[in-house]
């Protein structure tokens, strides 16, 4: 499980978080909604340890991030806004490298690479250096080198950005299929579309603040409209949360 507690974060003058308060929950897609500047990809980086908050609280599992930073990263898997792979390694080797990180070797982490390989559909990029790869290939490589521990929880910021409609279905099904799995996943993106058919939860964010959370159902009946798009506006339009 996912949580902050009343997390504040701010850059100079600037309060990216302003006590943010959200779960995502075992078995569940958590999409985490807002315009540019909301504070989405802060929360993900507070959440995976590579930043720290002001205040409030971060948990993984009931572990604190700030005191417990390697607990954490033992149990998530990140996809982060950038992908950073290592453009002379191969696909392999780079999913390796991070196993090797997490303490996998041998049968194990040949096993798991070989899996993860065979659901992403990779296998003809496998053994190709990651230099010049499209955007759909690296968002692949960085998803496998993600998951390559099987951790308890996916953190995802913009998945599907980048993608073709065939990747992008792709992605999507592998996202169903990790909750169906029972991991926890929570992930950001703008496309209503995609959090609506996907999310079992919706937290919404702006200015820094949760300004609505609930399913997409409970969002469009408590705003008035027809449309998680249209909701969404209606939510971000105003100061005020929802109930």
């Amino acid at each position: 499980m996912i949580e902050l507690v009343d997390v504040k974060k701010s850059f100079g003058d600037v309060h990216a978080l302003d006590g943010v308060s959200f779960k995502a929950e075992d078995g569940k897609i958590t999409g985490l909604l807002g315009p540019n500047g909301a504070g989405k990809t802060t929360a993900l980086r507070i959440l995976y340890t590579v930043a720290q908050q002001d205040s409030g609280y971060a948990r993984i599992d009931g572990f604190d991030t700030r005191e417990a930073p390697r607990e954490v990263q033992k149990r998530i898997g990140v996809l982060p806004d950038t992908h950073g792979l290592y453009p002379r390694l191969t696909s392999r080797e780079n999913i390796a490298y991070f196993g090797r990180l997490h303490g996998l070797e041998g049968e194990e982490l040949e096993r798991n690479i070989d899996e993860l390989m065979a659901l992403l559909d990779m296998e003809e990029i496998a053994d190709r250096r990651t230099e010049g790869f499209s955007t759909g290939q690296r968002i692949k490589v960085a998803i496998a080198r993600a998951l390559v521990q099987k951790p308890t929880n996916v953190l995802l910021d913009e998945p599907t950005s980048g993608l073709d409609v065939p990747s992008t279905r792709a992605m999507r099904a592998f996202i169903r299929r990790l909750s169906d799995q029972g991991a926890c996943v929570l992930f950001s993106s703008h496309i209503m579309q995609e959090v609506s058919a996907l999310c079992d939860h919706i937290v919404v964010m702006a200015h820094g603040r949760v300004v609505a959370d609930g399913t997409a159902d409970e969002l469009r009946e408590a705003t008035g409209k027809s449309s998680l798009e249209d909701a969404f506006v209606a939510v971000i339009g105003t100061e005020e949360g929802l109930s």
